[in-house]
């Protein structure tokens, strides 16, 4: 073992076992070459614990984690309806996201102020940052278990996402990859979004989305939903204070409310990320890193940094809950 993996170091709650660390057999064995020898252990784990970090093997290109992901059975996954900015590297594979680096990205489970979502995610640490530029994980089902019953409850009943998108968020044909409102609504129709096209042509959407779920083989209940990072209070308030002088509260960029339509207090938010940050785990990136997530079981979030990074990530098995909630 040599001195880079031993020195995997990580901060974590106590008990938590994420990441479980999975090293070569020798030093530079290529990742695709272990994959039939550590599939089964990889798997046992991530549906488990809920997290690998394979960390030590020689993954010399994005082609290389490309066949890496998509070697466990699942054809990988395009971005849709998306909340950020992102770049496809190329056959399911993209940039994470691009957001500016002074900028830190809530902990959240990929596409859970959806009802359609990818149950594995991988990412792969092509560049690590000088400095920082972590992605912190966290338990989902520890996060639901420490979170205040009261907030449960009241999550249980489902978020309300409300988006609108243009001049102050992602313009509407790069969160549907069309230019064609038709396609936009054929989507929304699938996917149980409500729209209206507004008077300018910019579009607003509307959707009830789960607070916490089921996850589809445990049966465990995990937190899952990104109800603290849509809300207006995760803007800089500054930022906050400006959007809301120019715009009514049904107009700004993306807010959530609880499922009857009511006021998220900003506060019991607060209570929330505090939660979140109690179960928060986080480790440096080494380059050549591959962290395998089940998205369900496992949140994830960006620190900010310093210097060149790149970060690249995959997402496969796509779930529903269209039918149940």
């Amino acid at each position: 073992m040599n001195d880079a993996i031993q020195k995997f170091e990580r901060q974590a709650p106590p008990g938590s076992e994420l990441p479980v660390l999975i090293t070569p057999a020798y030093a530079g064995e290529p990742l695709l070459d272990a994959l039939p020898r550590l599939r089964e252990t990889i798997e046992a784990h991530v549906a488990t614990v809920g997290g690998v970090l394979l960390r030590g093997f020689d993954v010399p290109s994005v082609d290389a984690f490309r066949g890496f992901a998509a070697g466990f059975g699942h054809p990988l996954l395009s971005y849709e309806f998306g909340s950020t900015p992102r770049t496809e590297v190329g056959g399911g594979v993209y940039t994470a996201t691009e957001y500016p680096s002074h900028q830190s990205i809530p902990l959240h489970n990929e596409q859970a102020y959806t009802r359609m979502w990818p149950m594995k995610a991988w990412f792969h640490c092509v560049t690590a940052a000088l400095e920082q530029g972590e992605t912190p994980i966290a338990d989902s089902r520890a996060i639901y278990r420490r979170m205040p019953p009261a907030i449960r409850e009241r999550f249980a009943a489902g978020i309300l996402y409300v988006r609108n998108y243009g001049e102050f968020d992602v313009p509407w044909q790069s969160v549907f990859n069309t230019e064609q409102p038709a396609e936009v609504e054929a989507f929304c129709r699938k996917a149980g979004i409500d729209w209206e096209w507004k008077p300018d042509g910019d579009l607003r959407t509307t959707q009830l989305c789960q607070g916490v779920e089921t996850h589809p083989v445990t049966g465990e209940k995990v937190w899952f939903n990104q109800a603290h990072l849509f809300h207006v209070s995760n803007l800089q308030p500054e930022v906050r204070e400006s959007l809301e002088d120019m715009l009514a509260m049904e107009d700004l960029p993306r807010n959530t409310y609880f499922a009857d339509g009511s006021v998220i207090p900003d506060g019991l938010l607060d209570e929330v990320r505090a939660v979140l940050d109690a179960e928060t785990v986080s480790f440096r990136w080494q380059a050549g890193d591959v962290l395998m997530l089940d998205n369900m079981l496992v949140a994830h979030a960006r620190a900010p940094f310093k210097g060149p990074r790149k970060v690249v990530v995959a997402m496969a098995q796509s779930h529903s809950n269209l039918n149940s909630l």
